[in-house]
């Protein structure tokens, strides 16, 4: 068994893949690899520092993770420990077995560039065993973290957030998923959809009782009760780029114009319909007029409390 680690490079919010130039896994996107400790902090940042150009001064080593993967290269097992590292500069000159670099958004690692108009394989492919494709990323999820998204019913949302967290405070069968699964949120925009923080994809699973998708017939085991509402987790790692403008406060007016048909959602005047006549963005309301009303009536209202039903145009 030969000891070795690869050093994942975080930069803000994006994750250095390099191109190996020698030895195995020839023109495969990889991790910064040595053979060694990873434990060892100064001689893992050393070995970023010699393989990316950056400087020392510039690298900060954030933690290896506990246990090791075990990974075949070439006729040896080698025990391969995940470790992340976080760079101050995102300038890399790629060294030592490396000739080539991208940084990449963490959801997607193993994305098809577009710049190059070629599908990236990741470091320890082995095209002799299913799912190896995915060790570059289940080693990632090992010392970092991805977004998924799971899939649940309409107005549900809110309901399977609790649940979720309910059972992530609980004791049981998920007690092992517990420092696996960071976070839970809903942004109040999105409608059957809630996002997941987790180091992989089966921890979700695990947390929400199923593995699959919609069809029944496509779900696998899981020793969880299913989580009533929650129809299950969508495809792969999801780009954080893709998330961010779900995640980004709004205004309440934001999307209402001059013109528009709203519905008042709450209140005394509950299911009526008006017509927006102005937007005050910095109180974030809206002056409207009940158009259905016998007699006509203007209203001030937040605009939280209306929705659009159609739009100007």
């Amino acid at each position: 068994m030969t000891d070795s680690y690869v050093a994942f490079v975080r930069h803000g919010e994006k994750l250095l893949l390099l191109k190996r130039a020698s030895e195995e896994f020839t023109g495969q996107w990889d991790g910064v690899f040595d053979y060694g400790n990873g434990h060892d902090e100064d001689a893992v940042l050393k070995r970023v520092s010699d393989s990316t150009g950056i400087s020392l001064d510039d690298l900060i080593f954030v933690r290896a993770a506990e246990n090791a993967r075990y990974i075949e290269i070439g006729n040896r097992i080698s025990d391969i420990t995940p470790v992340l590292v976080i760079s101050e500069t995102e300038n890399i000159t790629p060294s030592t077995i490396y000739d080539d670099y991208v940084w990449v958004d963490p959801g997607d690692i193993a994305w098809e560039s577009r710049e190059k108009h070629n599908s990236r394989t990741l470091c320890y492919t082995d095209l002799q065993v299913d799912g190896s494709d995915q060790w570059l990323i289940e080693m990632y999820g090992d010392v970092g973290s991805c977004l998924y998204i799971v899939k649940t019913a309409i107005g549900s949302e809110k309901k399977v957030a609790e649940e979720m967290h309910a059972r992530l405070s609980g004791t049981g069968s998920l007690q092992s998923a517990l420092g696996e699964i960071f976070s839970v949120l809903h942004p109040t925009q999105m409608r059957g959809y809630v996002f997941v923080e987790a180091s992989a994809k089966h921890h979700v699973e695990k947390l929400i009782g199923r593995v699959g998708g919609k069809d029944r017939s496509s779900r696998g085991v899981v020793n969880t009760t299913p989580l009533k509402n929650a129809k299950g987790v969508l495809g792969a790692e999801v780009p954080l780029q893709d998330v961010l403008p779900y995640l980004e406060p709004k205004s309440a007016t934001t999307g209402i114009d001059i013109g528009c048909l709203v519905e008042i959602v709450s209140g005394a005047f509950k299911g009526e319909k008006a017509r927006v006549l102005s937007v005050a963005d910095t109180k974030e309301e809206i002056s409207m007029e009940l158009y259905e009303a016998d007699i006509p009536m203007t209203l001030n209202m937040r605009a939280d409390h209306v929705r659009v039903i159609e739009r100007i145009g």
